[in-house]
């Protein structure tokens, strides 16, 4: 009885109880809950101690580096019984969700061969042998000269800030990774690409005030969120009125090893599903553009028409 009741006193603290519920889904180490829960490092190694002390999580050391999870024995019962009673839409649980599956993905990326050979020239359309020139010609096709600002949201090493920037008065790039920011900044080091910079953020809360870009891309990045409906929203919301959204991404595909290997949330995604989640955010979808490769591909070009075209809560999809 003494030991059940060391085990409930460590779970009952909001902090603790969000840890489990992220060892639940998988290992993490403390950098990644630290990412993901947006706390100190040494706020989170106290807690951590106290639950893997009371046995509700186990420490597995690899190397300098410790994952912790979930025990197999039945402490892990337990835990697996508290966190079911928990309410599945808590928006503090659904957060860090979306958090977790960023840092996964980003983990998958990093820890690819191509990523480690090619560095700052890493992006996944070549790390998947897709037909990455087709595709930048298609979107020099569809920007014009003197596009105004421009959004690149999830823009990795920053190589399509360095494409577009001759067409663009300014540009800016958001990630979540601190590693492909540093890359991204080498790249953009140069005098005549001086009006584009990036800077850290998340693609579900963008730091950035409502219609201050003209163009918003998200490429190959929509497969990785865990809700791309408010991914969607969040980029709408920062276009001006008239301001185009480019979706660059997968068709809807059956390889689940690209799935497993890259951490996708998504194994792509149907003309019909990417035209309803654009729809949802208040846009209006263009012309999809296909482009064949070992994977298809799809542009999807979007207008905000209106500021009061932006749906206020994104409707839940299915897609495919």
């Amino acid at each position: 009885m003494d030991h059940l009741l060391a085990s409930l006193r460590a779970t009952a603290e909001p902090t603790r109880l969000r840890l489990l519920a992220l060892a639940a889904r998988g290992a993490f180490c403390v950098m990644e809950f630290t990412e993901i829960l947006g706390q100190s490092q040494p706020r989170l190694s106290r807690h951590l101690k106290l639950l893997g002390d009371a046995g509700l999580l186990e420490r597995v050391r690899e190397g300098s580096q410790v994952w912790f999870t979930l025990p197999g024995d039945a402490q892990g019962a337990l835990v697996r019984d508290l966190l079911a009673r928990l309410p599945k839409d808590d928006p503090v649980l659904e957060t860090d969700r979306r958090q977790a599956a960023r840092v996964l993905a980003e983990r998958a990326r990093i820890a690819s061969d191509s990523f480690r050979r090619q560095g700052a020239d890493w992006d996944e359309m070549r790390a998947l042998d897709l037909p990455a020139q087709t595709v930048e010609a298609a979107l020099l096709a569809l920007i014009p000269e003197n596009a105004g600002r421009l959004l690149d949201i999830g823009t990795g090493t920053g190589r399509l800030l360095e494409l577009l920037a001759p067409r663009i008065s300014q540009g800016l790039g958001v990630d979540a990774s601190k590693q492909m920011l540093a890359l991204a900044r080498s790249r953009l080091a140069r005098a005549d690409l001086a009006h584009c910079a990036v800077r850290l953020a998340d693609m579900y809360r963008l730091p950035l005030s409502d219609a201050g870009f003209d163009i918003a891309l998200l490429h190959m990045v929509l497969h990785y969120a865990e809700q791309p409906e408010f991914v969607l929203a969040e980029a709408a919301r920062v276009l001006r009125p008239g301001g185009r959204l480019i979706v660059v991404d997968l068709a809807a595909h059956r390889d689940t090893d690209i799935v497993t290997r890259l951490a996708h949330r998504w194994p792509g995604f149907s003309d019909a599903a990417m035209r309803d989640l654009l729809r949802g955010a208040g846009l209006v979808p263009g012309a999809r553009i296909a482009i064949s490769g070992p994977m298809e591909l799809c542009i999807w070009p979007a207008e905000r028409v209106t500021t009061d075209t932006i749906a206020a809560t994104p409707r839940q999809h299915t897609h495919a």
